[in-house]
């Protein structure tokens, strides 16, 4: 893939949308590209976390769990960004993310999130202001889960446990 289409790819992620063309291409520069082949695993569950990564084609499976336990989560197919919170904090894999097909990703490393947060504070910003929306919308979504749950009724269930 050429720097110019990975820029565009990058161009696509929610979260780098807001970012100059200059910026991207520092992004788009400075990743690692992986190929992947298909059962090729890119990190295990419960590994330290150091970097996201963007799929470029392919896809990748997120499962928990191992053997007769394991549990599909998702799969993420080309544009979608894996590990956005180890962009910005030092994390654990909550997942394995697996290859299903051949596949290629970019690995983008924390550091050089940090530099460009360092570096273009309206960066800093912007991803702020992105990541506030998104955890707001979060929140919101919990808050109706929760009506939903309160109003199941659990009177059958009482009776039976005090049976």
């Amino acid at each position: 893939m050429s720097l110019d289409r990975d820029i565009a790819l990058l161009s696509r992620i929610p979260l780098f949308s807001e970012l100059s063309t200059e910026q991207l291409r520092l992004l788009a520069f400075s990743a690692v590209r992986l190929e992947l082949s298909p059962g090729q695993v890119l990190f295990r569950e419960g590994a330290t976390a150091m970097s996201g990564y963007v799929v470029s084609f392919g896809g990748i499976e997120m499962s928990h769990g191992h053997g007769a336990k394991r549990r599909i989560l998702t799969t993420c197919e080309a544009g979608s960004l894996i590990g956005e919170t180890a962009l910005f904090i030092e994390t654990r894999r909550p997942a394995t993310a697996t290859a299903i097909v051949s596949c290629e990703v970019l690995e983008i490393d924390r550091k050089l999130i940090t530099r460009m947060l360092n570096e273009y504070p309206h960066v800093a910003l912007k991803l702020r202001a992105t990541l506030a929306n998104r955890l707001t919308a979060t929140v919101a979504e919990l808050g109706r889960i929760e009506r939903m749950l309160g109003n199941i009724d659990d009177t059958p269930l009482k009776r039976r446990d005090s049976a």
